[in-house]
């Protein structure tokens, strides 16, 4: 395993805050734009590293929690100025998320291709698996 990188990042007005600890360099991550409703108009950009570290830190009555779908997860948006900042999926009392490309400051680093995925498809089984194998764990989310 490679050197633990941390990029910081959050929403506009610094209410949501997030850091992104993953083993992969920058331009080597993956990135992906998941087709369905909710990620193209918010312009989301996610990635993930299984072998990586996720924290989320709000301020108080920061924090949307949207679920749509299969409501199988928590898209993460601040409330005062409307960013996207990831998303978390939850299985007893562990946690793994993603995080929104476009909501770091370091942004600009991460290069590789944008994959179009599409997960409608998917069972909710098959959704947890692949979230569990895939997704980064969530080391702290602090609201």
């Amino acid at each position: 395993m490679g050197a633990m990188l941390a990029y910081n990042g959050g929403c506009h007005c610094g209410a949501l805050n997030v850091t992104f600890e993953t083993t992969v360099a920058p331009a080597s991550l993956q990135r992906r734009a998941d087709q369905c409703s909710f990620c193209p108009a918010h312009a989301a950009i996610t990635m993930s590293d299984p072998n990586g570290a996720l924290r989320f830190d709000a301020k108080p009555d920061a924090l949307v929690r949207y679920r749509f779908g299969l409501k199988s997860a928590d898209f993460l948006i601040c409330a005062r100025c409307g960013v996207y900042v990831g998303a978390v999926f939850a299985e007893g009392d562990d946690m793994w998320g993603i995080v929104n490309a476009n909501a770091l400051h370091e942004r600009d680093l991460f290069t590789s291709p944008v994959q179009p995925v599409d997960y409608d498809g998917e069972s909710p089984s098959a959704r947890g698996d692949r979230r569990k194998e895939r997704w980064t764990p969530v080391e702290a989310f602090n609201t």
